[in-house]
């Protein structure tokens, strides 16, 4: 991990000194690290984002953590952001195997490594990196406790339509069709064809202006919808991590009660039955409550500074 990577550091309003590097995973992926690094950190928070994301979108959570005390390393998982596409549609979501994911992590940890990062390590996933994150914890990444934000530990479809989505992902895998988009879906980016009005992510105008105006700045950052084939790969992923216990770390989860994208159900049954986890709803929150109005946000990243905090990172302004 020697070679830099752009990085668009303006755009993505963080806590300054923001760097990134290119890494290659042991199956020869090129994928993009992103670091947020500051005097005196008190520990670090791999940050695994969602499926459509990217490095710069979480300038604004690097600088509320680092006002907990704590560095950000970040990562764009391979398909999207600046990392290798996977089909020839760049703007198809697309993984061969979940599993995949996890050469992503490990570099990550190597990199980790080589940069010295300080310690203790915690993990923090949103939506898809939640699905990434709890694989990777399952497996014994190194970190003394994690957070998840709305974690995709099912995908929300309607039950109806359930067994097509199966029936469909699966059939079109063994006809060479997994390239093709999953039914509802298309090539553009969701925050630049869906209205702030009828959004699934944020109640907050600024905070989803503050997206669009990235994908309109830096459109080759940008992803549309899932291929048939990662959802079929998801669907196998979320439903084999349901039959798995959790990993003996601690953990907050914390959810808006307006979700509408990942499975609700999924996440209360997986905290209910965590040893000391803890399940926080968001009154009113969508999706994406790290990207929400100030005030949700203060609630969101107070609680994680404090949880943080109580296992082994000492919170102190940055």
């Amino acid at each position: 991990m020697t070679e830099t990577a752009p990085f668009f550091d303006e755009m993505s309003d963080g806590p300054g000194g923001g760097r990134a590097w290119w890494a290659e995973t042991e199956d020869g992926t090129r994928i993009r690290l992103g670091l947020w690094r500051h005097e005196g950190a008190r520990g670090t928070v791999f940050l695994f984002p969602g499926r459509t994301e990217y490095i710069e979108k979480y300038g604004r959570a690097a600088r509320d953590l680092a006002a907990q005390g704590l560095a950000t390393f970040t990562i764009d998982w391979r398909g999207q952001g600046l990392a290798d596409r996977l089909v020839d549609d760049a703007m198809a979501g697309h993984v061969m195997q979940f599993t995949d994911y996890q050469h992503d992590v490990r570099a990550m940890l190597a990199a980790a490594e080589e940069l010295d990062l300080p310690r203790p390590w915690h993990l923090l996933g949103h939506s898809m990196g939640g699905c990434i994150g709890l694989r990777a914890a399952m497996e014994g990444m190194p970190v003394a406790s994690c957070v998840f934000s709305g974690p995709m530990w099912g995908i929300r479809i309607a039950d109806a339509l359930r067994p097509v989505a199966w029936s469909l992902s699966w059939t079109s895998k063994r006809l060479g069709m997994g390239h093709r988009y999953a039914p509802g879906t298309a090539g553009g980016n969701y925050v630049l064809t869906e209205p702030f009005e009828t959004n699934k992510l944020t109640r907050d105008r600024e905070m989803y202006d503050y997206m669009t105006r990235h994908l309109t700045d830096r459109p080759e950052l940008g992803l549309g919808g899932p291929s048939l084939h990662w959802l079929h790969e998801a669907l196998m992923e979320t439903r084999a991590l349901a039959r798995l216990p959790s990993p003996d770390l601690p953990c907050l989860t914390i959810m808006g009660s307006d979700e509408d994208i990942v499975d609700v159900p999924r996440i209360r049954q997986r905290m209910a039955a965590w040893p000391g986890g803890r399940l926080e709803v968001i009154e009113g929150g969508r999706h994406e409550v790290m990207m929400d109005d100030p005030e949700t946000r203060a609630t969101v990243f107070g609680l994680m500074g404090d949880f943080f905090a109580s296992h082994g990172s000492v919170a102190t302004p940055a």
